[in-house]
């Protein structure tokens, strides 16, 4: 039975409520390369795409909600300032393995700064770390229980992920909750995916078969597809609150400067 993952938007209520220098290295993503079913994915995965494959999965995940609350989704959502995550939870051995995640993340995402944090006030990323038992009760009490049944009834999740935004777009927070209690593989999946999620990329969608924000999809690690997506979405020509055809007068240009970056990253052929 497959894990479903879920992406939760969070309205902001605007009134109530550097780039990483990596030279010439080449990062490949294979942090969890020892887990077999995710070094499986890594054989057969896909790593050729069209420009139309690559801009149409983008205005798909960039625009738009899976599951919101209220508020517009037809705007650029992304952080424009340091990304600073912190775990909070008793296990030891899923911190440290989000940690290298969230390495692998920073060094994959050419203009975004993104690490760990040593407090969690220090942090506009907070993940939770539950066991799988306390998951509902740890939605409750983040969103309270009548929109915890809400989600529940709607999604169904296993792990789950959602932003506050202000009147610009810009992601001032984000929420992160995962279950550590499901086996390294579900652990990876959802942490990959809702961290991702919780930097802007919020619309989970059917027709794109090789992202991870297609709930038919799981990956476990952060694949050449979703590289592109979150790339496209993180380069300072593409700045929150863009409409779509604001959007699709810069993706010629960006979209060359991302594939030459994601090439030279993951040593991929000319």
């Amino acid at each position: 039975m497959r894990t479903p993952r879920r992406f939760l938007y969070v309205r902001t209520l605007a009134a109530a409520l550097s780039a990483l220098a990596l030279g010439e290295t080449m990062v490949p993503c294979t942090a969890f390369a020892d887990i077999p079913a995710v070094a499986q994915r890594q054989r057969t995965e896909k790593k050729i795409f069209t420009d139309n494959e690559i801009v149409e999965g983008f205005l798909k995940v960039a625009f738009g909600a899976e599951y919101h609350l209220a508020g517009r989704v037809d705007r650029i959502r992304k952080y424009d300032a340091p990304v600073r995550v912190f775990a909070d939870g008793t296990r030891a051995d899923r911190k440290a393995q989000l940690a290298k995640i969230v390495t692998d993340i920073a060094a994959h995402i050419q203009h975004l700064d993104i690490a760990m944090a040593e407090a969690s006030e220090d942090a506009n990323v907070q993940v939770k770390l539950v066991r799988d038992r306390d998951l509902q009760r740890t939605i409750t009490t983040f969103y309270g229980s009548e929109r915890a049944r809400e989600i529940r009834s709607s999604l169904d999740p296993q792990c789950l992920s959602g932003f506050r935004k202000n009147e610009k777009f810009e992601i001032e927070h984000s929420d992160v909750i995962l279950t550590v209690d499901n086996g390294d593989f579900v652990f990876f999946d959802c942490a990959y995916e809702e961290l991702l999620q919780s930097l802007g990329p919020i619309n989970d969608t059917s027709s794109v078969p090789w992202t991870m924000f297609n709930d038919n999809v799981s990956m476990g690690y952060f694949d050449i597809y979703d590289q592109y997506l979150l790339n496209l979405l993180y380069d300072p020509r593409i700045k929150p609150g863009m409409t779509v055809q604001e959007v699709k007068g810069l993706l010629p240009d960006v979209l060359a400067d991302v594939r030459a970056w994601v090439r030279k990253i993951n040593n991929l052929p000319q």
